[in-house]
């Protein structure tokens, strides 16, 4: 299929971007969408052209580098999937395709399609972790009781990928979907309430001070989540929060 290819390119960080028009042809349904970049790719290197640059790694949806804004949706035209599991048959031939990358405050724009997503990186290290006794005496978690009601929350929490997909559909370019499927992962477990109140309130604060926006419920990072994190997360998040605030220092 002939394809037009609507590509937003930029130097570095510091500079100004703009859209540039390639088109490409020969490209088959079966071919993933990052497969067609490679092709654009091979085409612009023969030509002696700067290629587009953008993230991947495993290509298998399990990594979530592969953040791209597809005509308007993240990871583009499609449901519970990354970018490397869109697949070229969801397009039709002739078709015009817009390729932006992620747009918020806390993701600035490195080269072309790749963001730094580091900011999501911090707020994991502010407090989503468990503390662990290696004196010795630690304790075999599969010793441990846990609910099935429970344990299946925070296997489902657990899921998310921090491709950043939730950030880059709010209109608040909120974080709240991955902050709030982290802090519920661990605050369903026996292991992580020892540390639960420090946790949630050191995730919060550095979500906000890494300059996420607040979350109003509309619900779009919920729809575009390649992992389906439910918005009950965000209701728990909420609630570990505000027990966080009663009982803290």
């Amino acid at each position: 299929m002939k394809l037009t290819l609507k590509i937003w390119r930029q130097s570095g960080p510091n500079d100004k971007g703009q859209i540039v028009t390639y088109p490409i042809d020969n490209i088959e349904g079966d071919m993933s969408f990052l497969d067609m970049m490679d092709v654009l790719n091979e085409e612009l290197i023969v030509k002696g052209e700067d290629p587009v640059a953008f993230d991947h790694d495993c290509r298998e949806g399990i990594c979530g580098m592969c953040s791209l804004f597809i005509n308007g949706e993240a990871h583009g035209p499609d449901r519970a999937i990354t970018t490397c599991q869109l697949h070229m048959r969801k397009f039709s031939d002739g078709e015009t395709i817009y390729i932006e990358p992620w747009r918020a405050k806390a993701f600035p724009v490195i080269k072309d399609l790749v963001v730094d997503r580091g900011a999501l990186d911090r707020v994991m290290a502010s407090g989503g972790f468990v503390s662990v006794n290696t004196s010795g005496n630690t304790v075999d978690a599969n010793a441990i009781p846990i609910s099935k009601i429970d344990a299946d929350k925070a296997f489902e929490a657990a899921t998310c990928i921090g491709c950043g997909a939730c950030v880059a559909s709010c209109v608040n370019a909120s974080a709240m979907l991955f902050v709030s499927a982290k802090v519920s992962q661990l605050a369903l477990l026996p292991q992580g309430k020892i540390e639960a109140t420090e946790r949630v309130l050191n995730m919060v604060r550095t979500m906000d001070e890494e300059g996420f926006g607040n979350c109003t419920n509309t619900g779009a990072c919920a729809v575009e989540c390649p992992k389906e994190i439910s918005l009950d997360n965000i209701a728990r998040m909420n609630r570990e929060y505000f027990k966080a605030m009663l009982t803290s220092e």
